[in-house]
């Protein structure tokens, strides 16, 4: 892969998403250069002035403007953002055809440009449009990874942290599979600062696997609830395309969970979906196999399955 000395985030799609995934950019000052691209050229050009004005307030300055698709051949992450939004009442499959085609015309432009960088991929349904864009570019899989699960888990752990009364950050939890409707909680990797969960039920008269099916209900179906509260999910989204954003530029070899290829692991192969995947510079460096039980793994083929069958369609192996 090629490197610059100068990272450069371009962001395609300057809607809720892409807006705020480039305000956490800036507040965080991950990046030295950031680029919006949209259709709707007066949205970016004013997100650019706007996110300028407030560079000033920012931990470090970073060059912001409004661009084109040339800028793409010098990036060092291209975030997709762009695409029709999930509707009250829609799933995340039910985009499909609509998205796949408007990637296909972003990805051709982009990789016309020469970029040669990590695509990020945020757009619904995301495993989906992650296997679209590795198919679409022709870059190594190691190079596209879609944001999977890494909002799910974020929620997970959050949600877990309020049940046992402990930080999140102090919750080791992954949610798997589909960013959808099949995804699972794997609860029996589950820990809270060491201590497995279901050793903590064990132990806690107070605690019952009862509230916590509940708790990976309101975990599943959380965007259904925030968008019929208010249109669209964007915030946390944003701020786990910053993690993964941050996990790339830094080379921190993190573990974070996000749709990547599977090629054998999990007994899966030639799918796109979410699970745990050190990422550092060059993308993907390696997907972690946590150790499901059967129950658990019945689960995560099912998940991947349905994933298949939207894709079969669309692409040959």
């Amino acid at each position: 892969m090629i490197q610059r000395n100068i990272n450069r985030v371009v962001v395609i799609g300057a809607g809720s998403v892409g807006s705020s995934y480039a305000f956490a950019l800036l507040n965080q000052s991950l990046t030295e250069e950031l680029v919006l691209i949209d259709q709707n050229e007066n949205k970016a050009i004013g997100d650019a002035m706007d996110l300028n004005h407030g560079k000033v307030f920012a931990p470090n300055p970073t060059k912001t403007w409004y661009g084109n698709y040339d800028d793409c051949k010098d990036a060092s992450i291209v975030c997709i953002c762009a695409g029709a939004n999930q509707k009250p009442g829609e799933t995340r499959l039910d985009l499909v055809e609509k998205n796949l085609k408007i990637f296909k015309s972003i990805v051709d432009q982009v990789m016309t440009s020469g970029f040669n960088g990590i695509f990020l991929i945020a757009t619904n349904p995301v495993d989906i449009l992650s296997y679209g864009t590795w198919k679409y570019s022709g870059l190594p899989k190691e190079q596209v990874i879609g944001s999977g699960t890494i909002l799910d888990s974020g929620r997970f752990r959050f949600l877990l942290g309020e049940y046992f009364n402990v930080a999140p950050a102090n919750v080791h939890a992954h949610i798997i599979g589909e960013h959808g409707d099949t995804e699972l909680p794997v609860y029996s990797q589950a820990d809270i600062g060491g201590v497995s969960v279901n050793t903590l039920i064990e132990r806690n008269s107070h605690y019952h696997m009862k509230d916590l099916d509940d708790l990976f209900v309101n975990v599943r179906d959380a965007a259904y609830q925030i968008i019929e509260k208010k249109g669209a999910t964007y915030y946390g989204i944003a701020m786990g395309l910053a993690r993964i954003t941050k996990a790339i530029l830094t080379n921190e070899n993190s573990i974070l969970t996000v749709s990547t290829y599977l090629d054998g692991q999990y007994d899966e192969e030639n799918v796109y979906i979410g699970v745990p995947a050190i990422i550092n510079r060059n993308g993907v460096r390696e997907i972690v196999e946590l150790t499901l039980n059967e129950k658990e793994m019945q689960q995560f083929k099912h998940s991947a399955k349905v994933l298949k069958d939207v894709l079969a369609p669309h692409f040959t192996k």
